[in-house]
């Protein structure tokens, strides 16, 4: 039985470069944080995956695989809105069961639309609609199967454009066409756990019993991975954030411990502004420092549950302080920055302090989280991330799909928007949801 459609857009940030950008389609294009050689691709065009560039592909790699690529900056805000159009499209069409990523999201299939003719005109009517409205270059593969993990492999079976069924009685003999490493969840480390037990394909892998996959995968996940690949029908796993990260890489100019210290208060910042709208406190600090070399220097510090920008900012600090006793680190040019606020525990869950040392504390995060929703992000800032006013822009992780009206860089103000109060319609971060 169909139960589910699931929508993969198709190399999605390119491709919306290209919608805007009529002079850059048909050409192989590069999405790159900045202009320089010492970072990698974070999205690649149809055209330059052709010629071997991907994610995460070095500038340098890309420019020898393709030397007429083309590198294009990064614009989050654009690919948001692009995003919520496009939801907003499909919910249209059929309500819109979960979104695992920016470019990926799925529908539960009901009544007579899990018949497989309905199915596929159902798909057939969201392309019609998305291509209507978005633009012709952005285009969508669409798997539909008994439930959303083999409508995700479906999807990923015919790329670009593509749109697969995968139904009874014949979808394993088709599935067992594909590589291990083509199901989602089964990765590097995972491929070794599999050859340690004797599974190495697909065949292998579907003819196993659940009591083997649980073995491999140790513990429950193995038995909920085998239901899944025989298509049975089961809800995913409801999870709590674990934490709320942000990370930039410095421009070749601005690669000082300095600087580094300026673009981590200010990602700080906006984390905080996050761990309160979404109303969780923070146990935990941490901060990366990837230095030119490829070395990374971390450190992390167990903390009193809180949500105070001042208490998180001193935090970072101490962290700094303590990777500055490496000598290596003192000496190492900073490339790239990242911090995490981690052990997130819903505030309403911990108990308030009788006696409050900073009880105005509170109240100043909550005003300016407020004037920032209604000016602009950049509105108020605590001092030590002066110097990066222009650095941590909005960035778009796998298993995060910002929010514009918490996260945008400041640089533009969205009244339309209709912002809500930082004490309201808090939601968790987002938090990539299994299939």
């Amino acid at each position: 039985m169909l139960r589910a459609l699931y929508v993969d857009f198709n190399s999605y940030f390119a491709a919306v470069e290209q919608q805007v950008r009529p002079e850059l389609r048909g050409r192989p294009v590069a999405v790159v944080p900045m202009l320089a050689d010492t970072t990698c691709a974070i999205a690649a065009s149809i055209e330059a995956k052709r010629f071997g560039v991907k994610t995460l592909t070095n500038v340098a790699d890309a420019r020898r695989l393709c030397p007429a690529i083309e590198f294009v900056v990064s614009r989050p805000r654009l690919y948001v809105e692009f995003h919520e159009r496009a939801r907003t499209i499909i919910e249209a069409c059929a309500p819109i069961a979960g979104v695992n990523s920016i470019d990926e999201m799925w529908i539960r299939l009901t009544g007579r639309d899990r018949e497989r003719d309905n199915a596929l005109r159902l798909a057939q009517e969201i392309k019609f609609r998305l291509r209507h409205a978005l633009g012709e270059v952005i285009t969508c593969s669409i798997g539909i199967a008994p439930n959303a993990f083999l409508a995700k492999t479906a999807s990923d079976m015919q790329k670009p454009d593509g749109l697969v069924v995968l139904d009874e009685p014949d979808f394993r003999s088709r599935l067992a066409t594909l590589a291990l490493k083509d199901f989602c969840g089964i990765g590097p480390k995972m491929l070794a756990r599999l050859a340690d037990h004797g599974i190495t394909t697909t065949a292998a892998l579907l003819s196993a019993p659940p009591e083997q996959l649980r073995e491999v995968w140790g513990g429950i996940e193995g038995e909920r991975f085998w239901q899944k690949l025989h298509g049975e029908d089961i809800e995913p796993r409801q999870t709590q954030p674990a934490s709320i990260s942000h990370s930039h890489v410095l421009a070749p100019e601005r690669r000082s411990h300095a600087h580094a210290a300026a673009v981590l208060s200010r990602l700080t910042q906006k984390a905080a502004m996050r761990l309160r709208d979404a109303g969780y406190l923070a146990g935990g600090v941490g901060v990366t420092i990837k230095m030119r070399g490829g070395e990374r220097f971390r450190a992390h510090e167990r903390i009193e549950p809180t949500d105070r920008t001042p208490h998180l900012l001193a935090a970072v600090e101490r962290l700094l302080a303590q990777l500055a006793l490496d000598r290596g680190f003192r000496a190492g040019a900073p490339l790239g920055v990242g911090m995490a606020l981690a052990a997130l525990v819903p505030a309403q869950a911990v108990p308030r302090a009788l006696f409050d040392d900073d009880a105005h504390g509170e109240a100043l995060d909550r005003t300016v989280d407020r004037l920032n929703l209604k000016f602009g992000n950049q509105t108020l800032f605590w001092g030590s991330a002066f110097a990066a006013r222009s650095d941590g822009r909005m960035a778009i992780a796998f298993n995060h799909i910002p929010d514009l009206a918490t996260e945008d860089d400041g640089r533009t103000k969205h009244p339309a928007r209709g912002r809500r109060s930082p004490e309201k319609g808090r939601r968790p971060p987002n938090t990539r949801r299994g299939v």
